[in-house]
């Protein structure tokens, strides 16, 4: 029988901010392949299960998403309840789409585990609000670290000013000096 791949989101960092079912799912599943972004504090929670860290951080060591993607499939695929377990939400900037995708063309059953996304926790926090009725009736996620192997970028940054709502840039600060 073929276990379930879940995608868990651990949010910006805070425990607390976990969903309750992130939080279930941790302490349930067999096995969690995460990121370098959950912190220890996260990953304490993480019961019995096997740990494997395939996360990836810029300039330092890298688990190929290939790599990956074809664990996931295995572990399934020998019955385990999987945890992959990222920072923020798994569809925003997370690769959590092509893990997805990879996993539904291989006929491995998943759920996707929203969690917290920094590009709204992080401005709340502070006490800025990515819309405000009188301000900004729009709010744009852009990525601060496209595909190397793109020709240019697909950010229309002057269409995107244009609309006089909130642009949050996300993994932007080691590119800020090139913008």
């Amino acid at each position: 029988m073929t276990g379930t791949v879940y995608l868990v989101g651990s949010g910006p960092g805070d425990p607390d901010l976990l969903t309750v079912k992130a939080r279930r799912l941790l302490e349930e599943a067999d096995a969690v392949l995460h990121d370098k972004l959950p912190g220890p504090e996260i990953l304490d929670l993480i019961s019995e299960a096997r740990r494997e860290d395939v996360g990836k951080r810029a300039g330092g060591d890298r688990t190929p998403q290939s790599v990956t993607n074809e664990r996931l499939v295995e572990l399934a695929r020998e019955g385990e309840t999987v945890v992959r377990l990222k920072g923020g939400d798994p569809f925003v900037f997370g690769r959590g789409g092509e893990e997805a995708a990879y996993l539904a063309e291989h006929e491995v059953p998943f759920e996707v585990v929203p969690g917290v996304t920094s590009a709204i926790a992080g401005p709340a926090v502070a006490g800025v609000p990515v819309t405000h009725r009188d301000h900004a009736s729009s709010v744009s996620f852009v990525t601060g670290h496209e595909d190397p192997t793109k020709d240019e970028s697909a950010v229309d940054w002057e269409a995107l000013a244009a609309t006089g709502g909130t642009i949050v840039v996300l993994m932007g600060v080691g590119k800020l000096p090139e913008y």
